[in-house]
């Protein structure tokens, strides 16, 4: 007879399944009847930890998003506001390719209602943060230091192109432009330089 797993065993293990299915299967075949069948325990068990499959969900996402907002804070610091942006950007890039799971499920997958997993939403505002923080502490002639809705605004500007380059890079339709390998190494550099001149060109105008 195996032994009986410990709560807190259990209720890993149900995460570490869960994620599994998800990587298999996609997140439309997670449940917890499906999570309980291949660890073997009964239907009910998951059920002492996680009220339903959204629940499990968000805690998937959650831990996402946590090691997603660790691994920008790990970046090198220039000492410079915008050697610092460039650097986050280069996290968050290299985080997206080498985690491809990890960051469909914090962006590409429909989420559990935020309002109902405070956790999930708490750690998603926080890796966010990370980036409007690192807008804020550019030069004090960029933007008044009250400007919240500029710097919000900036941050989604920056979201999106990092967002959109991440996105190019993982799906097929790049081997379908036959560009050179050269025009391929210098994609991200080329993205975040613009990216880099966008604000500078600012600074200019001020």
């Amino acid at each position: 007879m195996a032994p009986r797993r410990r709560s807190q065993d259990l209720r890993e293990a149900c995460v570490a399944e869960a994620l599994a299915i998800i990587e298999t299967s996609g997140v439309e075949s997670l449940s917890l009847r499906e999570v309980s069948r291949r660890l073997g325990v009964s239907h009910q068990a998951p059920y002492k930890h996680f009220p339903s499959r959204d629940h499990i969900l968000a805690e998937i996402v959650g831990r996402a998003y946590a090691a997603f907002a660790e691994y920008l804070e790990s970046r090198r610091k220039p000492g410079d506001p915008h050697g610092d942006l460039k650097a986050m950007g280069e996290c968050y890039l290299t985080y997206a390719l080498s985690h491809p799971l990890q960051y469909r499920l914090m962006f590409g997958t429909p989420l559990p209602d935020p309002t109902q997993h405070p956790e999930m939403l708490r750690q998603a505002r926080h890796a966010f943060a990370l980036l409007r923080d690192g807008i804020a502490k550019l030069p004090a002639d960029r933007r008044k230091p009250s400007d919240e809705k500029g710097v919000a605004l900036d941050a989604l500007f920056i979201w999106s192109a990092l967002h959109g380059l991440a996105s190019v890079l993982q799906s097929h339709a790049m081997e379908t432009l036959d560009l050179p390998k050269d025009v391929l190494d210098q994609a991200i550099p080329h993205v975040l330089s613009r990216i880099g001149a966008a604000f500078e060109s600012e600074i200019d105008k001020t």
